[in-house]
């Protein structure tokens, strides 16, 4: 089965315009985001790699990286929805229309390479819709997450899951709420109930077509994430889990999360860099 790996790299983001090309400690953001992708798709046959965006410096970048690039149009206003148009556009480009489109989200470059075959796996092999990754978070990692949430409060996403791995909620909040926190930390060792959203998908050409044909949901505009429309048509969705990337961090949403970012990869190493 054919399998599309498409960046989206929208030049409008409203809180930092220009995204793709930020640097984070001397490379853009879209360069990062391109490098994992590389290493992902190590593991895969049959694959092919595009940047999807609406910006001709955008696109220059990438093909300056060496990573091919198509030109979407400027009115689509979701990853999802640009995905689709270079799923839509591969046939042109001498390849078959993909059965897999993972959208790779250019703002998220420090999740694990092993995460984009881990939800082509899961969506090649079992009944969903979408296949999508999700980090459980040790107590740790939630308490950090919460003193983010205090000066980025849409920065980071959370989802509620089944126990078989069904995603049911995806929020900028922090869910689930716990009551009595202190017994369940007490009898839950490491882990937190709470997972992180890492922002990549994998999806069946047909439930990506059937996302851009409905308009967006009331649900998906108040929280600002389009998979809640999603969750609204009735598609399902498997939240995989994956092991945490080097260091837990959110997608890149503000220059907060760029300063946090560079202080992370002086502290830990710059994933990049690893074999």
């Amino acid at each position: 089965m054919t399998i599309l790996v498409a960046i989206p790299a929208r030049g409008g983001s409203s809180r930092l315009p220009m995204k793709p090309l930020r640097t984070i400690a001397g490379l853009s953001l879209l360069h990062r985001t391109i490098g994992l992708a590389r290493r992902a798709i190590a593991q895969l046959d049959d694959v092919a790699l595009v940047v999807a965006t609406d910006t001709p410096e955008i696109a220059a970048h990438a093909r300056a990286i060496g990573c091919d690039a198509v030109m979407t149009r400027g009115a689509i206003t979701s990853g999802s929805g640009r995905a689709l148009a270079a799923a839509l556009a591969a046939r042109p480009r001498g390849r078959g229309r993909p059965g897999i489109v993972v959208n790779l989200q250019g703002d998220a470059p420090f999740q694990s390479p092993g995460s984009v075959a881990a939800v082509v796996s899961a969506l090649s092999a079992g009944s969903a819709d979408i296949a999508t990754s999700v980090v459980r978070l040790d107590w740790s990692a939630l308490d950090a997450l919460r003193v983010h949430k205090r000066t980025a409060p849409f920065s980071g996403t959370t989802c509620v899951r089944t126990a078989a791995g069904r995603a049911m909620w995806f929020s900028k909040q922090i869910l689930p709420a716990i009551r009595d926190e202190a017994t369940v930390r007490s009898q839950s060792a490491a882990l937190s109930p709470v997972w992180r959203h890492t922002g990549l998908y994998a999806y069946r050409l047909a439930a990506l077509q059937a996302f851009e044909a409905a308009a967006p949901s009331d649900l998906e505009r108040y929280e600002g994430l389009e998979q809640l429309r999603l969750l609204e048509l009735g598609l399902t969705i498997d939240a995989v889990e994956i092991a945490p990337a080097r260091f837990d961090i959110s997608g890149i949403d503000t220059e907060a999360d760029i300063v946090r970012a560079e202080a992370l990869i002086a502290a830990h190493g710059d994933p990049l860099d690893d074999p």
